[in-house]
């Protein structure tokens, strides 16, 4: 296993980082011990969650994925060989977050009881990283790098971003997490973040989560640039387009047990042109005599400006095809055919 330096944290990151949130709903408390397990076993030292989790995100299950790995922790003895990163919700609808029922905002009352129950259901002290699982203004669409701009009504109670930070600040200096890092970020958002910590003084983000797979390649359009010269490195998420890039939606396939058939979501990988161009990524990988899973798996690896891809696995055999993906090269023929099929598709799933 490879590892890479998360930001400028001091902290080395396995290239795959192993990925929760069917943990509580899909996959059982067993099952979840399971893939942690045979994670550690292959070098995976970086696991990813979140208050919110499981997904799809309920009342009654909320915080239950948190819960199963405390567990863990607590049965294997494991949790100083695990970095562990964790969220707090950003601006939402959702009343079930907080004690009082209060819509998700990210200010400092939201922000200090959301983070001392993650430490609760995770049985530690600390988190390693730290996220804000998006952001707390409005913006454009869910993930903050559209291609096609909608201009988000302002809102009077929005909470800068430098003052989420300072909330951070007294987070880290009481112990309770080493390091911050963003999500569903955009351009500007990183980079103000970035100006603020140097300006003010306050925790710097090492990473920002987002999504980034061969149909949503939006992160290369500013994020890029941010996450080499600032050393905000990408964990990116959904980069098997939710399954889709596996193939097994194919010819409108709805396989037992899958996320599309359990809980009819996804439509992010269903619009103009997605499904054209998902086949073309599989019948490339097929072309090559490559998984099409390993193949996109191992597209987002190799890019310069990603620190980990997060894998999301129901199986124990979904789990071992994502991480032997880390050991796939993509050879340059394969390369510049997918950068053409890009061109000509580009970005159907942001």
């Amino acid at each position: 296993m490879e590892y890479r330096p998360l930001g400028r944290s001091g902290l080395k990151v396995s290239a795959i980082c192993l990925g929760t949130m069917t943990w509580g709903q899909q996959n059982t408390e067993a099952e979840a011990h399971a893939q942690m397990d045979r994670a550690l076993e292959h070098g995976v030292n970086f696991f990813d969650t979140a208050e919110l989790y499981p997904i799809p995100p309920k009342a009654e299950t909320q915080g239950r994925t948190e819960l199963h790995i405390g567990s863990w922790f607590k049965a294997r003895g494991t949790r100083d060989k695990v970095v562990l990163a964790t969220k707090v919700v950003g601006r939402t609808d959702m009343t079930w977050f907080r004690d009082d029922g209060s819509e998700g905002r990210l200010d400092r009352r939201q922000i200090e009881e959301a983070l001392d129950k993650s430490l609760k259901r995770l049985g530690t002290d600390y988190i390693d990283l730290y996220q804000l699982h998006w952001p707390d203004r409005p913006v454009s669409g869910f993930g903050s790098n559209p291609v096609v701009w909608k201009s988000p009504e302002p809102v009077a109670d929005e909470t800068p971003i430098a003052e989420t930070l300072s909330v951070l600040a007294d987070a880290v200096k009481a112990g309770k997490i080493r390091h911050v890092g963003l999500s569903n970020e955009s351009p500007w958002g990183v980079m103000k973040a970035v100006a603020a910590a140097e300006a003010l003084g306050l925790p710097r983000v090492q990473s920002v989560q987002n999504a980034y797979s061969l149909v949503n390649r939006t992160f290369e359009g500013g994020l890029a640039e941010v996450a080499l010269r600032e050393d905000v490195g990408l964990l990116a998420y959904s980069s098997l387009a939710q399954g889709y890039l596996t193939g097994k939606y194919r010819n409108g396939a709805r396989p037992a047990g899958a996320r599309k058939t359990l809980f009819d979501r996804l439509q992010r990988y269903e619009g103009p042109g997605a499904e054209e161009a998902i086949g073309g990524y599989v019948d490339l990988a097929a072309e090559f005599g490559l998984d099409p899973a390993q193949m996109a798996l191992a597209f987002v690896l190799r890019q310069p400006f990603t620190t980990s891809v997060i894998i999301g696995a129901t199986s124990l055999d979904q789990l071992e095809t994502d991480i032997a993906a880390a050991g796939v090269t993509l050879p340059p023929e394969l390369l510049a055919r997918i950068d053409n099929l890009h061109r000509l598709r580009a970005n159907p799933c942001p």
